[in-house]
Order: C-alpha cells, then structure tokens, then sequence
C-alpha cells in the first residue's frame, strides 16, 4: 500500500466517523448559542469600527484647527483665552 492511499483512507475513515458523531450536532449548536449570545451584545463590525475611527480623527483634527483659530482670533482682538478641557 502506497503512503497516499493510506492517508487517504485514514482521511476518509476520519470524515466519515465525524460525520456519523455527534460532533456536527454540538457544532450547530454552539455556533447557534454564539449567534445568539452576540446578537445579545452591542457589537459592531470591525469595519464599522474603522470607519467610526476615522471620522472621530477627521473631528478631532477639525477641532484642534478650530481651537487653533479660534486662539488666534482672541489673541488679536486682545482678549483672554479660554481655557480648554
């Protein structure tokens, strides 16, 4: 016997004994049970992280522009900066 045709035939004696195991069964049911557990929870996809990342350092760069300019504009009418927080 050739050493393909046994790992062949060890593979298919291990597909078919998985397949007549209750191991599919438990597998479902896992996955379902985690389905629902994560549907339970507020997750977000990762690209809806990446995306939301993106825009909050789009704001934060706006903002420290504007708190820049806005600095700028108090310093010539001669007025006192607020403080930020």
């Amino acid at each position: 016997m050739k050493p393909t045709d046994l790992f062949n035939d060890l593979q298919s004696k291990v597909s078919e004994a998985l397949r007549n195991s209750p191991a599919k069964d438990i597998e479902k049911n896992v996955r379902s049970m985690m389905t629902q557990g994560f549907a339970r929870l507020d997750l977000v996809t990762r690209e809806e992280f990446d995306v939301q990342s993106q825009v909050l350092a789009r704001t934060r760069a706006r903002l420290e522009e504007l708190e820049a300019r806005v600095a700028e504009l108090e310093r010539r009418v001669g007025g006192t900066p607020t403080g930020g927080a």
